[in-house]
């Protein structure tokens, strides 16, 4: 059986080589393949879709994976080799329902779809995407019939990304987040007329190569491997992993802003680093994915917010910033820095938001992207849409397209289902940092000298070693010993901001 195991891993690597070509591809279209490539590029992507399709659904792909099945309760396994059968399986089950020309359809689809919504963005005009996202939309539900559902078709979907988690489930869950947020954010905006904090403190004119230089010496200080990694620019930032041992992160800057592309860069380099604390003996196995994408953005979450958020963080790193930009950080304190960084205050951009309202912004999306795949709402209605439920959650218009409904790159490349994870994220977050600080009582202090490595291991020992060994309740359970509790996350918010703000108990 072990052997039949090991011929099992063979096979799964051919396929993992295949999947980081595609992701290699897809890497080189966001960020240096010429627009005139696009439609090449979507041919290029189809064909390897419909080859790791062929090799998944194989006749002696399935018959050893069946063999293995059927002996995976016999304890002939170790708990690695247990938990890769039972992910293997499951893709498996999925993906022998779907026919390989919608594999190929998808796949020319997104990549259609990337360079359409690039292209509708830069001239902030949804015209230029809806059909493409139309095509994607009803591909979407097509792969949910294709997979099935008991409730709704976004189940099918949500699953890809957070499994055995169900849309009702979430639905309940983002209308008890509101019933917490929409009232505290009443009194901090309250108390906001009278702090009159603003970021507008922090503009001035910042040269994007010091910019640059300034962003990597955060990467490296938080434990980012510039081995087995790189940096680069895009329309979005994103993180992506060919292998453990070749991580790519992406940022975006602004000469007026340097927290436009600081923020970005940290919330990156935690997601880079889960991947690069993989052990890559483990490639192509589940041990070398992680648990959910859930998971993967508790660890941006927890470095972008509970660490690169707080004062000890900028204890150690406020001094440079104001080495390197002295107009205008040299005439703010750290304290007034500190509570003008963590301001609440709404905006129409996602990936700026503080941490109160960026709960909001990922609530409009799950319930646009939920009615959207069970049929309420149509492609062409999103604009308004978008733009009614940003006025009732953030109090704002979008000036525009680009700064709307076209602002995300999710559903350019049929990500539907993917939003929730960021909540999530938020909660896993704020449970594991509790529990990392319970254990490291001199967390704060060390943070505050520099030194990350000790939390960093942590992470490594508690979450990145793991991939899929364990689910997320069971991962929780291991690194905190107990199941996810949302109260982790509304006491950080409550006492940070209650501090920064000085709100009454």
């Amino acid at each position: 059986m072990k052997n039949n195991f090991s011929a099992l891993r063979t096979k799964l690597k051919e396929i993992a080589h295949l999947n980081t070509a595609m992701t290699a591809l897809m890497w080189d279209q966001e960020v240096k393949m010429p627009l005139g490539g696009a439609a090449r590029r979507a041919e290029t992507m189809a064909t390897l879709s419909g080859v790791t399709h062929d090799k998944f659904l194989s006749t002696d792909f399935v018959t050893l994976l069946t063999e293995l099945k059927k002996n995976s309760g016999a304890k002939k396994f170790d708990q690695g080799q247990a938990a890769t059968i039972k992910d293997i399986w499951k893709t498996y089950e999925r993906e022998k329902r779907i026919p390989k020309k919608f594999i190929e359809d998808e796949a020319r689809a997104i990549s259609a779809g990337q360079t359409a919504w690039q292209h509708a963005r830069k001239q902030s005009k949804f015209s230029l995407f809806a059909g493409e996202l139309t095509k994607l939309v009803e591909l979407a539900r097509r792969k949910a019939d294709y997979i099935g559902f008991r409730h709704s078709p976004y189940d099918a979907l949500l699953d890809l990304f957070e499994p055995e988690v169900r849309t009702q489930e979430v639905s309940i869950m983002l209308d008890e987040l509101k019933k917490f947020l929409i009232p505290f954010l009443g009194k901090v905006f309250a108390a906001a007329k009278k702090e009159n904090f603003s970021h507008d403190i922090f503009s001035g004119n910042f040269p994007l190569e010091t910019q640059k230089k300034f962003n990597r010496e955060i990467a490296t200080k938080m434990g980012f491997d510039w081995h087995r990694g790189r940096f680069d620019e895009s329309t979005h930032p994103f993180t992506v992993a060919f292998h453990p041992e070749d991580v790519r992160i992406t940022t975006r800057y602004s000469q007026a802003d340097v927290f436009y592309s600081i923020i970005s860069t940290v919330h990156e380099t935690g997601h880079a680093l889960y991947e690069q604390g993989i052990e890559p003996r483990h490639f192509g196995t589940a041990l070398a994915q992680p648990a959910s994408y859930g998971i993967h953005e508790s660890q941006s979450k927890l470095w972008e917010n509970m660490v690169g958020r707080s004062t000890g963080f900028w204890k150690y790193f406020y001094p440079r910033l104001q080495e390197l930009f002295p107009e205008p950080f040299g005439g703010i304190s750290l304290q007034d820095f500190y509570n003008n960084l963590n301001a609440v205050i709404p905006g129409p951009i996602r990936t700026e938001a503080d941490e109160l309202t960026f709960n909001l912004h990922i609530i409009l999306r799950f319930e646009i992207e939920r009615d959207l795949i069970e049929g309420t709402i149509a492609v062409r209605d999103l604009p308004e849409i978008w733009n009614a439920k940003t006025k009732e959650y953030l109090g704002l218009t979008p000036k525009n397209d680009a700064e709307g409904v076209l602002q995300d790159i999710h559903w350019s490349q049929g990500g539907f289902g993917y939003f929730p994870s960021y909540i999530l994220g938020n909660l896993y977050a704020a449970q594991l940092y509790a529990r990392a600080s319970q254990e490291m009582q001199n967390l704060e202090t060390e943070i505050a000298l520099g030194h990350f490595e000790h939390l960093l291991n942590w992470l490594r020992k508690k979450v990145h070693r793991h991939g899929k060994k364990y689910d997320p309740q069971e991962l929780m359970m291991q690194a905190t010993g107990e199941g996810l509790r949302s109260s982790y996350f509304i006491r950080y918010i409550e006492k940070k901001y209650a501090d920064i703000y000085q709100l009454k108990p």
